[in-house]
């Protein structure tokens, strides 16, 4: 009988201490978070909805990739006291699916007759493939991947 409950209390406190240390994720925008690039609220925007939460459980969301990107390429512009260390992940919303993805595996395609909230737009996608349709579909310029993206880029789309 003690053994069981010993058994029952050390797999009670795994669980638990599992739960705890468990990464962020997502949590859709409230009605009252807004982008910290440009102002407007994120949730009216669901469908190009991106995020970055920080090691410390604090998120920041964005009403699509190319906020996002600003944000992340000079953090320090909008927020003095972060800092790409302090980023525990990073998540986009996929076009065709609707599904929260990866930012950092993300296919992103450039150029194409699809805008965002904010215009031109990174539209992104957790397969090549579906970029590839996409692009074809919607006359993309190119795929490009998170790690190739310069504020240049950006700059040009905007």
């Amino acid at each position: 009988m003690k053994y069981s409950r010993f058994c029952f209390l050390v797999i009670t406190v795994l669980m638990v201490g599992l739960a705890w240390a468990a990464e962020p994720t997502f949590t859709k925008p409230t009605s009252t978070d807004k982008c910290p690039v440009c102002g407007m609220f994120v949730a009216k925007y669901p469908d190009f909805v991106a995020g970055i939460i920080f090691k410390d459980g604090s998120y920041a969301v964005f009403d699509g990739v190319k906020d996002m990107l600003k944000y992340f390429l000079d953090m320090s512009k909008y927020e003095r006291s972060r800092t790409h260390s302090d980023v525990k992940s990073a998540y986009v919303t996929n076009y065709y699916s609707m599904d929260i993805i990866d930012a950092y595996e993300a296919f992103y395609v450039i150029g194409s007759d699809v805008h965002g909230p904010m215009g031109n737009e990174f539209i992104p996608f957790d397969k090549e493939s579906q970029a590839q349709e996409f692009m074809r579909d919607h006359k993309g310029k190119a795929i490009v991947r998170f790690k190739e993206i310069t504020t240049a880029m950006i700059q040009k789309m905007d």
